[in-house]
């Protein structure tokens, strides 16, 4: 009798884990669009004091990306990479808001005092 094949139970595991890691995230648009792209807080950022912990001590920082590089000549390659282009068409446009959010969903009739869409009402089920 011969080894039995692996079950392999564990290689969609795998993947999971891969997606929870923290560790590349950056901020999402919305924040950069409300908080990083007002201009008092981007010339803070412009701006840093010498940073240890930060790569490249923290003074070439891409506001649009929200990623620290470690030299000025990788920033500038990074600002010409479709990366970054890409970012900036997506900053272009306006950040969804909760509001239109519900309405896409069908819940703004019912703040109005409107009625539902049929398709959108529960209706108990048969028996």
């Amino acid at each position: 009798m011969g080894r039995l094949r692996r079950s392999r139970a564990h290689h969609a595991r795998r993947d999971v884990h891969r997606a929870a890691r923290t560790r590349v995230r950056t901020r999402d648009l919305d924040q950069i669009q409300s908080i990083d792209l007002d201009p008092i807080n981007r010339a803070k950022l412009e701006a840093q004091p010498l940073d240890f912990d930060k790569p490249g001590l923290g003074q070439h920082y891409c506001v649009e990306c929200a990623k620290y590089y470690e030299s000025d000549q990788a920033l500038n390659s990074h600002w010409r990479s479709k990366v970054h282009k890409r970012r900036c068409k997506a900053l272009k446009e306006p950040a969804y808001t909760i509001e239109e959010a519900e309405r896409a969903a069908g819940l703004e009739g019912k703040e109005n005092g409107q009625q539902r869409p049929r398709y959108l009402r529960y209706r108990r089920p048969r028996r």
